[in-house]
């Protein structure tokens, strides 16, 4: 049995897992709604954490979900290879950042100031 068919039959049903996703979802947020007054909110937010997580696994179940997960292991594995900076060249970087930012304030505010007097004597 070659690969395709394989991957064909582990999600065939994406359609049914999908809906009972929203319909998980859904249902949680209308018995929220529906029991606020009768549950404390520490009852009703543990009950919500249990319903979205029985919804994020049917949801990884599915194609889409599945390579949704690759995607977030990949991209795990990428941070780990970035070389951060030190907290000196931190340091140093929002310094210089910071003042090209007062500059080019400065620099805009004489722009703003000085055009909006020659509009002043132009119009009078």
């Amino acid at each position: 049995m070659s690969t395709a068919k394989v991957e064909e039959a582990e999600f065939k049903l994406d359609p049914l897992k999908w809906l009972v996703v929203v319909v998980l979802v859904l249902g949680g947020a209308i018995a929220n709604s529906y029991y606020a007054s009768d549950f404390a909110l520490l009852y009703r937010v543990l009950a919500l954490l249990v319903i979205g997580a029985l919804a994020a696994f049917v949801a990884v179940n599915t194609a889409r979900g599945n390579a949704f997960w690759a995607l977030l292991r990949a991209a795990q594995v990428e941070v780990r290879k970035v070389v951060w900076p030190s907290r000196q060249e931190t340091t140093q970087t929002t310094l210089i950042v910071s003042a090209v930012v007062v500059v080019t304030a400065v620099i805009l505010w004489g722009l703003d100031a000085g055009l909006g007097y020659v509009a002043s004597l132009i119009i009078g």
